[in-house]
């Protein structure tokens, strides 16, 4: 059975070296909760589900259990928009 996702957008805060490289370090989800990540174990692009997007993923740690993160960017229609970050969540079927 294929199991269908959809994305969830939720707030992250993130850092920036001298090298550009985008470092994300708290998420927090629609009702408020915040969680540290506790480190980026893998970088890669990745287009969105949608594939109209390119995009990358973060394999990152939280209470210890490996999640992926996702940054999708906007196209260059939106100056002041480089992006928005969101999960995947499983669909209910």
């Amino acid at each position: 059975m294929i199991q269908h996702y959809r994305k969830v957008y939720v707030k992250v805060n993130s850092d920036f070296d001298a090298t550009g490289y985008m470092m994300p370090r708290t998420i927090t989800w629609a009702d408020g909760r915040t969680f540290e990540i506790e480190a980026v174990r893998d970088f890669r692009p990745a287009s969105t589900l949608s594939g109209h997007h390119g995009g990358d993923c973060y394999t990152i740690v939280i209470h210890g259990e490996e999640r992926y993160l996702f940054f999708e960017k906007t196209s260059g229609m939106f100056s002041s928009r480089f992006g928005r970050w969101f999960v995947e969540q499983p669909m209910a079927g």
